[in-house]
């Protein structure tokens, strides 16, 4: 809202010399003698600033003009601020309901997608809901992608945990396996250390039998003056009788 202080071009406070040097040359700048080919332009700006000066270079009538004009201020600004408030109002309420058509929007185009739809099935249901058609295009793109996302998480997760399980299997049986073959092994050097102290703490019959042969060996092996001895002390026994 223009005043006649912004005509003259000083602030509310100016003096009244300042208001006089103003008025001097902002008329020198508006003569119509000096604006050749915009005459009208300039003789309509040289009489606001006629009329602006014979207010505002009279005390009273300057006094006069700063009170109605404060007033009228104040109005304007009152008035300004209603329709402000209103047209936040109004783009509240207007953005709170693009918001909510949106959100159901996408709502709906998220029931689809759960029930396996693709994206073009989501798209022609939103526009078939009065979405318009940029809107129900990113919805519908945004949630196949969504959905998408999510599915492949999920194969992965459940591919993350058939391998954990499978690894887990595999190491229970080679756990097993090894533990088995400990057993066995175990099993067999102990079946080996009783045949071993059997073997060393009773003669077997055929050891025996070797035994015997080589007692027999030994005695048929004893040399022949020995032998000549024992027949010859058997004679002499035999002639005491």
């Amino acid at each position: 809202m223009a005043t006649l202080y912004d005509t003259l071009g000083v602030p509310a406070h100016a003096t009244d010399d300042e208001i006089k040097r103003a008025y001097r040359k902002a008329a020198m700048k508006w003569h119509p003698d000096r604006n050749h080919g915009a005459e009208d332009v300039a003789r309509a700006a040289f009489q606001e600033i006629r009329d602006a000066y014979a207010i505002l270079s009279d005390a009273e009538q300057r006094k006069v003009y700063d009170t109605v004009y404060a007033e009228q201020m104040r109005e304007w600004e009152a008035q300004h601020t209603r329709r402000q408030r209103a047209q936040a109002k109004r783009e509240a309420a207007a953005r709170a309901a693009d918001e909510a058509a949106y959100a159901e929007m996408v709502s709906i185009a998220i029931r689809f997608a759960d029930e396996g739809h693709n994206r073009d099935v989501l798209f022609g249901v939103l526009l078939g809901r009065q979405c318009e058609p940029r809107r129900a295009a990113q919805i519908a793109d945004s949630v196949a992608a969504l959905q998408a996302a999510r599915r492949d998480e999920a194969n992965a997760a459940q591919n993350d945990q058939r391998a954990s399980q499978s690894a887990s299997q595999s190491a229970n049986t080679a756990q097993t396996a090894q533990g088995g073959a400990g057993e066995a092994e175990r099993a067999k050097t102990a079946q080996e250390a009783s045949a071993a102290g059997q073997t060393a703490g009773h003669d077997t019959p055929h050891a025996k039998r070797m035994g015997h042969g080589k007692r027999d060996e030994s005695g048929s092996d004893m040399h022949p003056a020995g032998a000549l001895g024992n027949l010859w002390f058997q004679f002499l026994n035999s002639l005491k009788f």
